[in-house]
C-alpha cells in the first residue's frame, strides 16, 4: 500500500469526532491527533482530515468507494454511515453489483458501497467525478494524471455507449461510466456526468503527495499547475480540472516535528508565505 498518497478531509471543527467516528464504523485507528490535523488508518490505508475552518465543504465530486466482500459488510457500513446521513442512491441490487448504495454521512462525506472482488491492496477508492466543464474529460483526466506520475496505468473502462444500467441524463456514448486508474500504484475510479449538480471539485477533499526531494516536488507542481492550473499556498494546487493537490516534501514533516519547538515553528512560519514548498528555505528557517 502506497501512503504517499492519501486524501486530505476538510473539516470546520469536526475533524477528531469525524476521525473516531469513522475509525468506529471501519475498525480502524488514529495515528495522529493534533489541534489541526487528524491523521487515520482504515484497512492500512492512510486517510488526513484537517480543521481548515468553515471554507469549503466536502461534496460527491470526490467520494470513496469501500469494496466489500459479502451483503453483509455492505449492510453494515450502510447502517453506521446513513445515521444522520442521507442516501444518495438507495441501498439496492443493481446491474453493476448485487448489493450496492451511495451515502453521505453526517460529516458531508460521501462513500459508495460496492459488493465486489476487492482490488489486491486497497479497499477504499477515491472515485472522481467530472461533471458540468469537465463533463467528458474523464478519459483525458486519467491520461494526464498516468503521464504525470511514475508506476502509473489506466485499467478497465466502461463507457456509456458499451450499456448497462440506464441513466436520467442521455450520456454521450464515448464518456466514461466508470473506470480505474492507478498513479504511483494508487487506485481511483472515475467517471463523467451530464447532471447539472450544484457541486464541484473544491478543497474540501484534496490528494495529498508526499515528496521525498525537491526535484519531485517541483516536476509535481508544475506539471499539475500546467494549461490552466492554478497555484495557492502552503503546497496546495489546483489542476486544470480544478481538483486540489498538496504536494508536500516528507523533509517539510521531518522538520514540523522536530523536538525543538522553537525551530519547529520556524520551518512553519516559512512555509505559510510558500506557494510551492521549497526545501532549502525550509533549511534555512530552521537554521535561523
Amino acid at each position: 500500500m502506497n501512503n504517499d498518497i492519501f486524501p486530505c478531509l476538510w473539516f470546520d471543527e469536526e475533524s477528531k469526532q469525524a476521525a473516531e467516528f469513522y475509525c468506529g464504523v471501519f475498525d480502524g485507528k488514529i495515528t495522529a491527533d493534533t489541534p489541526v490535523v487528524m491523521n487515520i488508518e482504515l484497512f492500512g490505508q492512510k486517510l488526513m482530515l484537517l480543521n481548515g475552518g468553515p471554507h469549503f465543504k466536502t461534496n460527491p465530486s470526490v467520494s470513496f468507494m469501500v469494496i466489500c466482500s459479502t451483503e453483509d459488510e455492505v449492510q453494515k457500513y450502510w447502517d453506521s454511515l446513513i445515521e444522520g446521513g442521507i442516501a444518495l442512491m438507495a441501498l439496492d441490487s443493481y446491474s453493476w453489483s448485487k448489493k450496492y448504495g451511495w451515502v453521505q454521512d453526517k460529516y458531508g462525506v460521501t462513500w459508495q458501497l460496492f459488493l465486489g472482488e476487492k482490488p489486491e491492496s486497497q479497499k477504499i477508492i477515491p472515485t472522481l467525478m467530472f461533471i458540468h466543464q469537465n463533463n467528458g474529460k474523464a478519459m483525458e483526466a486519467m491520461e494526464f494524471y498516468t503521464k504525470t506520475f511514475p508506476d502509473s496505468g489506466i485499467g478497465n473502462i466502461l463507457r456509456y455507449g458499451d450499456g448497462g444500467e440506464g441513466h436520467p441524463i442521455t450520456e454521450p456514448a464515448q464518456n466514461i461510466q466508470h473506470a480505474h486508474f492507478t498513479i504511483d500504484g494508487y487506485s481511483f475510479f472515475c467517471m463523467d456526468n451530464s447532471y447539472d449538480h450544484q457541486f464541484d471539485f473544491n478543497e474540501g477533499i484534496s490528494i495529498v503527495i508526499m515528496t521525498d526531494d525537491q526535484e519531485e516536488t517541483d516536476h509535481l507542481w508544475n506539471t499539475l499547475i500546467s494549461d490552466g492550473g492554478r497555484e495557492s499556498m502552503c503546497g496546495w494546487l489546483k489542476d486544470k480540472y480544478g481538483l486540489s493537490w498538496q504536494i508536500v516534501p516528507k523533509r517539510l514533516i521531518e522538520l514540523m516535528n522536530d523536538s525543538n519547538r522553537s525551530k519547529a515553528q520556524q520551518v512553519v512560519q516559512a512555509m505559510m508565505k510558500m506557494q510551492k514548498i521549497v526545501i532549502r528555505e525550509l533549511e534555512e528557517a530552521y537554521n535561523s
